[in-house]
């Protein structure tokens, strides 16, 4: 499935796909050579679900690398992303000419600089500054008017996102603002071409409930990032409310203009009783477990799939031995990779059967089970315990 080169000592040197995306909380960047090796071990991997794609980084690589790929998230803007690299097909001048004419209004007053825009003198924090969201008002509203295809409408929305995301005065998302403006912001915006890529294979893109994504088909893999539950005690919402937090580019995505509330000004259906998801649930049920937990378990009995690839953040609410207690509910496991972005990648990743007991901060570990009921392990997935192939350090953005 995967391209993969010889080096002079005859070791196989895999290549991860470069990848787009926003700032966001959820990125897989980092994380994505690690799954591209675990992948290059399974020969009879074609079929993938991507079951949290948020920015799609993880879908883009695999569907890159020759897989037949479905893109599952619930949000808007996650559609729009996969839309844009997985499913349109015109040339580039035909969407380069629709962003030279984008480019090109001129900016006005409107709905989006009443709510996200500010003055450099202002003292009032917004996400943007107003020269910015007069530009956004005047592209968006052409948007409508060119009355394009939903695919090709989502490669012009994903153009929009990307500039306004090099032009924001925040840490990344959209739930408080800088005090000062930071330096991108003084940015003017300007619409630039997703790099897009010619794919083989057959790409499904669906905006939903992952339940009910994982009703409809079969995967010969599925790689699932939720967002678990903070452990942070003080922090009643999980680590991230993603509805929340990028609030702006589902209103850019629906064009709503909806009503809202509060300082950063947040759509109404952004508030967290409202749009909170249950694997982003802080709370345990009447049994003592932890409600995001019990949504991973059902997830991974009922998702029919030979494989499932499992991230986990060290922040979430899950412990390696819920996780254990998970898998081997449903199979068995057959890799844990443990990261360790501060270090040297090959001394930090340790390949093993056996769950992994250290001292140090680990922040990311990728589970890879097998749902099988063979007891043997297949023999097309070589040498389980040691590490087989080396690629550069992914650990810059």
């Amino acid at each position: 499935m995967i391209n993969q080169q010889i080096n002079i000592f005859g070791k196989s040197v895999l290549t991860t796909p470069k990848t787009e995306g926003i700032k966001y909380a959820g990125s897989k960047l980092k994380i994505l050579p690690y799954i591209v090796e675990i992948l290059a071990d399974l020969s009879d991997v074609k079929k993938v679900l991507d079951g949290f794609t948020g920015t799609t980084r993880v879908a883009q690589a695999l569907a890159q690398l020759g897989y037949d790929v479905t893109a599952s998230d619930i949000s808007a803007w996650s559609e729009v992303f996969a839309n844009c690299y997985l499913k349109s097909s015109k040339p580039d001048k035909f969407y380069q000419d629709i962003i030279n004419h984008l480019n090109s209004l001129q900016g006005y007053d409107g709905w989006y600089t009443k709510h996200y825009g500010g003055e450099l003198a202002s003292s009032n924090k917004r996400p943007f500054q107003a020269k910015n969201t007069r530009k956004l008002d005047s592209i968006r509203d052409e948007i409508e008017k060119l009355n394009l295809e939903w695919v090709d409408k989502c490669v012009i929305l994903t153009s929009l996102i990307y500039a306004l995301d090099s032009v924001d005065s925040t840490l990344g998302h959209y739930v408080a603002y800088l005090s000062a403006w930071s330096p991108r912001s003084n940015n003017n915006l300007f619409l630039k071409l997703p790099k897009r890529f010619k794919s083989d294979g057959t790409h499904t893109t669906i905006q939903g409930d992952i339940f009910k994504t994982i009703v409809d088909s079969e995967y010969d893999l599925a790689y699932f990032d939720p967002p678990y539950g903070s452990n942070n005690e003080k922090m009643p919402p999980s680590r991230v409310r993603y509805a929340s937090y990028y609030h702006i580019w589902t209103t850019i995505i629906k064009h709503d203009k909806p009503v809202v509330f509060g300082k950063v000004n947040r759509r109404e259906d952004s508030r967290d009783l409202v749009a909170s998801s249950v694997f982003e649930e802080f709370r345990k049920d009447e049994n003592g477990s932890f409600i995001a937990m019990q949504a991973l378990r059902r997830l991974v009995k009922q998702t029919k799939a030979r494989y499932i690839l499992l991230s986990y953040s060290s922040g979430g609410r899950a412990t390696k031995q819920e996780l254990n207690d998970i898998i081997n509910e449903s199979g068995k496991l057959l890799k844990a990779v443990e990261i360790d972005y501060k270090k040297n990648v090959m001394g930090n990743m340790r390949w093993t059967n056996e769950w992994i007991n250290s001292d140090g901060k680990y922040h990311e570990y990728l589970f890879l089970m097998e749902k099988s009921t063979k007891k043997e392990l297949p023999k097309y997935f070589p040498n389980l315990t040691q590490p087989s192939i080396n690629y550069a350090h992914p650990n810059a953005y």
